[in-house]
């Protein structure tokens, strides 16, 4: 497979299983991205982070992949908690999180008093049955509840180990409550269409590099770009034979997802 069918001129990359991974609660990039991403900069092909990260704050998080080697300003990363603090201002809601503790500053600036609204990101071991049941019976309290989950991953890799993602406990809660859960986040094509109206990009012309074959790979696919799968971070053999995703390239890491990625750039350069 490869992408020169039609031109590119706008990537996406997914972060966590792309860039990096968690090994000993330590981050380490994954061999030849951070030369991967220098050579996408460097073509001037136009450029943005697209992850589910809720484990701790943007800036944080930008502060951790430059230590690492990455070239990444903090404009050019989207995850999912900044986005839902616009819903919940244009919204007048008020949520009760259940979130990282590591996330909670970036949410300082809401009113959280009677809470109005569930919010879930990947709180890791702050998902304790506790946690998770006074979620539940703050949703269940409410004359119209609300839960909006940042993401719906079923599990990511740490430690070369897959550990259970908040998609896992968004359904519990969606099952306990009986409603249904709005995503902000991947797979959400109003996420994704936020991102790409911020570099001014058209989907046709766009193409999303992810280790996550239905939020990623997907995800991108039904806004109408292509979707490559990369053999790093949380992918599994089982992904190449999806029942309903196909990815328009499988790469074996990020520095050969990018070599197929600036053909294809070149091909539009040249258009």
């Amino acid at each position: 497979m490869a992408l020169r069918n039609r031109p590119v001129r706008a990537v996406l990359l997914d972060i966590s299983g792309v860039l990096k991974n968690c090994v000993d609660e330590k981050d380490v990039a994954i061999e030849g991205s951070v030369d991967a991403v220098k050579r996408l900069k460097s073509s001037g092909v136009p450029l943005r982070f697209c992850t589910n990260e809720t484990t701790t704050t943007r800036s944080q998080l930008v502060t951790r992949l430059q230590a690492i080697g990455f070239d990444i300003k903090e404009e050019e990363v989207y995850p999912p908690a900044p986005a839902v603090c616009r819903v919940l201002q244009q919204r007048g809601l008020r949520p009760y999180l259940l979130v990282h503790p590591a996330l909670k500053p970036d949410f300082e600036h809401v009113d959280q008093t009677n809470p109005s609204c569930v919010v879930l990101g990947d709180a890791a071991h702050a998902f304790s049955y506790a946690n998770v049941n006074a979620a539940f019976q703050t949703l269940v309290a409410m004359e119209t509840p609300v839960l909006i989950s940042m993401g719906q991953g079923k599990y990511y890799k740490e430690d070369n180990k897959l550990v259970l993602d908040v998609g896992s406990y968004k359904a519990a809660l969606e099952y306990a409550c009986g409603l249904k859960a709005e995503v902000v986040g991947k797979p959400s094509e109003t996420f994704f269409l936020s991102v790409l109206d911020s570099m001014g990009a058209k989907p046709q012309d766009t193409v999303m590099v992810g280790d996550d074959i239905e939020n990623d790979v997907g995800g991108a696919q039904k806004c109408g770009m292509r979707g490559v799968l990369v053999r790093t971070g949380k992918y599994r053999p089982s992904d190449e034979d999806h029942p309903s995703v196909t990815p328009d390239l499988i790469a074996n890491n990020l520095a050969e997802a990018v070599d197929e990625v600036l053909k294809a750039f070149a091909g539009a350069s040249q258009s």
